[in-house]
């Protein structure tokens, strides 16, 4: 397919949003299974259910646009996926295996909002606020299931004796090279 207009643009997007979402559907039980905290799995099953009901969202958007629902593959969503999987292999401490669950999961959620966020852009600039709003609606999930595993990801973090005060950013990489980084050398004078 030729992408020579703003709407085969959209319709290649969606088509790679549809398939990462389709991978997520099969990577996220694995997380759920390899998780230790409680919190944490039922939040893998939450956003799993979520995920389902996201692929079926983006089949309406098809619909509207009256394009067939297909997949064009995601070669991102499947190296993320293929991290997660590795991060299941790893020798850890449940508390440190939960938290590199969340770091995978929090990938592919910044990799969603990115890409629902231009999707949708891409739906208002062509004057499809039907499109948009129902893409927003994804977005919007996506973004509170990455401010959920931050809240979890900050809990664990302190409970394994971590520091998570008040202005520490969202995400759970920055809290950890926080706690991991060396203090700054003294300069002579």
């Amino acid at each position: 397919m030729t992408i020579d207009t703003l709407d085969s643009l959209l319709e290649e997007q969606l088509k790679d949003l549809y398939d990462a979402e389709k991978q997520l559907t099969k990577a996220l039980p694995k997380l759920a299974k390899a998780a230790t905290d409680q919190e944490l799995k039922s939040a893998f099953k939450e956003h799993l259910e979520q995920t389902k009901g996201q692929v079926a969202r983006l089949e309406q958007v098809f619909e509207l646009l009256e394009k067939k629902a297909k997949s064009k593959p995601c070669a991102a969503m499947k190296g993320l996926v293929e991290e997660g999987r590795e991060t299941i292999q790893e020798d850890a401490s449940d508390e440190m295996k939960d938290c590199m669950l969340i770091a995978s999961a929090q990938r592919a959620e910044h990799y969603e909002i990115a890409a629902y966020g231009t999707v949708r852009t891409i739906a208002e600039s062509l004057g499809n606020q039907e499109v948009a709003d129902l893409l927003q609606q994804t977005l919007e999930e996506e973004e509170e299931t990455d401010a959920k595993l931050s809240e979890i990801s900050k809990r664990i973090l302190s409970a394994a004796g971590g520091e998570t005060g008040e202005d520490d950013d969202d995400d759970f990489a920055p809290a950890l090279a926080k706690k991991k980084a060396p203090a700054p050398a003294k300069r002579k004078r």
